[in-house]
């Protein structure tokens, strides 16, 4: 799956827990937000959609190919259709900081506060979370957690096919997804099912200044 970096959650389930919650928000909103009542409508329609396809695609007795592909067309459907409203409704007024908020959203930092190189080192611990998905587990080697430009994560990993090449050095992973997360999830598609997974993650400041591995 495409993993975001910026205010949508990677997981499925997290951007599903936040489609329900604008739409709880919206049933008493909407209309000071402007936002017609067919849009609240939509959101629900994809989110019930969403939910639907999530819970096909992970039961095992239902998880196919095809079942992947509808799931993530689901949540393309829904996420694609939170993105417009957020852009068409969310960055106009009457929002009040308070609304914001409710819909899980960041508020603007006026000033900014310059963030320096990452110092930190750390390591990934890997645990199985269910069908096609590895949990990751951040553990700091060295430096300082609280430190600004220790607080975020690149995450790098490939997924290798007995007989393929295997990597090397962390620099050889070919996917990867920014968290601020010290818990996270990587999840593969259908077809990865039997191959090895490797994985490396480095400090990696909002800026983009990367640590070692």
């Amino acid at each position: 799956m495409a993993y975001n970096t910026d205010w949508l959650l990677h997981t499925r389930e997290g951007k599903l827990a936040m489609a329900r919650e604008w739409i709880i928000v919206l049933g008493t909103k909407g209309t000071a937000f402007s936002i017609p009542e067919a849009i609240t409508q939509a959101l629900t329609t994809l989110a019930d959609t969403a939910e639907a396809a999530l819970t096909e695609a992970k039961t095992e007795s239902t998880r196919t190919p095809v079942a992947t592909a509808k799931c993530r067309a689901a949540f393309d459907a829904m996420t694609d259709k939170m993105r417009d409203i957020k852009r068409r409704y969310f960055l106009v007024p009457p929002l009040t900081e308070a609304d914001l908020i409710s819909l899980g959203l960041k508020l603007h930092d006026a000033s900014s506060t310059p963030v320096g190189a990452p110092t930190g080192q750390v390591m990934a611990e890997i645990f199985l979370r269910g069908p096609g998905e590895l949990g990751v587990r951040i553990v700091f080697v060295s430096g300082t957690p609280h430190d600004k430009a220790n607080t975020g994560y690149r995450v790098w990993y490939s997924v290798v096919a007995p007989g393929e090449a295997l990597p090397e050095r962390p620099e050889d992973l070919r996917k990867s997804f920014f968290t601020r997360r010290k818990r996270d999830f990587i999840e593969f598609d259908y077809g990865d099912t039997g191959k090895t997974a490797y994985i490396a993650v480095q400090i990696e400041s909002g800026s983009g200044k990367q640590g070692k591995f």
